[in-house]
């Protein structure tokens, strides 16, 4: 079955990420890099988010740091600024602004870049990927809907519906899922969430 094939896959990639011959000091070199650039962009108050753009967030946060403005002026950019509304409908684009936790967002990226993407909102927490195919099994395929509910690393805000079919010529039949294979792959992408949170740390 494609969807087992799958969370074989995700089980083999996190135990070898887990067990990379990079050295310590390697590995200690590159969360101290990745540690800069969160720190910057978490001190600096950027409204451009780093797990969209990793690159216009540090630019904006260089920005700030350095002229107390942003790319877009001191205030950067609003929705309010836009509709030229009053201060009190900047609350209105801080919170459209605010994204679902940063970590379960990339960890559930990186478990599914295998697969195709059909569409990713953050804004929303919602990644929907395409219809993926084996080339051992051309015959089976399964997509996966992921959605990521609020700020906190925490089981209860992820979900993840997966669907499969099977092709009996000349149309695609579902079959029929097993729960458990989709707490599977939330476990992998939690694992992957809580590692790079530690990463980061």
């Amino acid at each position: 079955m494609i969807l087992t094939r799958l969370i074989t896959i995700l089980s083999l990639l996190f135990i070898i990420s887990c067990n990379s011959n990079k050295s310590e000091d390697e590995m200690n070199e590159l969360w101290s890099k990745a540690q800069t650039k969160n720190s910057i962009i978490e001190r600096s108050g950027t409204k451009f988010n780093s797990a969209i753009d990793m690159d216009l967030a540090m630019r904006d946060a260089e920005t700030r740091l350095q002229t107390g403005g942003g790319l877009l002026g001191k205030g950067g950019i609003s929705l309010g600024g836009i509709l030229n509304n009053d201060q009190k409908n900047n609350v209105a684009s801080t919170t459209i602004a605010m994204s679902v936790n940063p970590f379960l967002w990339r960890a559930a990226l990186e478990t599914v870049d295998f697969m195709p993407l059909s569409s990713a909102d953050q804004i929303g927490g919602t990644i929907i990927t395409d219809w993926y195919s084996t080339s051992n099994n051309e015959n089976e395929r399964c997509k996966l809907n992921i959605f990521i509910t609020g700020r906190n690393l925490k089981t209860e805000n992820l979900k993840v519906s997966s669907f499969c079919q099977e092709f009996k010529s000349p149309i695609w039949v579902n079959k029929k899922i097993d729960i458990e294979n989709n707490i599977k792959i939330e476990n992998a992408i939690l694992n992957k969430a809580k590692k790079l949170k530690l990463q980061s740390s």
